[in-house]
């Protein structure tokens, strides 16, 4: 893993439309084994080279829901961070991932329900500047003012 930015959190009275923060995350055989075993997908596009082959993707790949899992852990580290609770997530996977790539995750605030504390969120996962899955997350972004 490279050196992302600070963690912690961004209350949502400090949010603005258009923030945006990233990782990068060289996604590994040990991830994808790691994930197959946590998650217990052990689908053999991910885990079975000869088999993966054989399918559209011509080589194993890594599970899309561990891609979209970076997409996760910044909205959880660093915008809004620490406290934030998520309402929902769309996910659209364009390209796959695969063993040994470079995957930079990308969050950008799109819309603020100041009064609700939620906060609209632009997702993206990218491989060498090619779009591998985008969509939305809505959160609740924790707050600095103590009621």
């Amino acid at each position: 893993m490279l050196d992302n930015a600070p963690r912690g959190t961004i209350v949502i009275e400090d949010l603005e439309i258009g923030m945006s923060r990233d990782l990068l995350k060289e996604v590994t055989d040990r991830d994808i084994e790691l994930f197959a075993e946590v998650s217990t997908d052990r689908n053999p596009v991910h885990l079975d080279d000869t088999y993966a082959m054989d399918t559209i993707f011509e080589g194993r790949i890594a599970h899309g829901m561990l891609t979209a899992g970076l997409v996760s852990a910044v909205i959880g580290e660093q915008l809004p961070g620490h406290g934030t609770v998520y309402l929902g997530q769309t996910l659209k996977f364009m390209a796959p991932v695969r063993p040994g790539d470079m995957v930079r995750a990308v969050v950008t605030v799109s819309d603020i329900d100041y009064a609700k504390r939620r906060v609209t969120l632009e997702t993206r996962c990218e491989v060498e500047g090619k779009v591998v899955l985008k969509g939305e997350a809505v959160v609740l972004a924790p707050s600095g003012k103590f009621d």
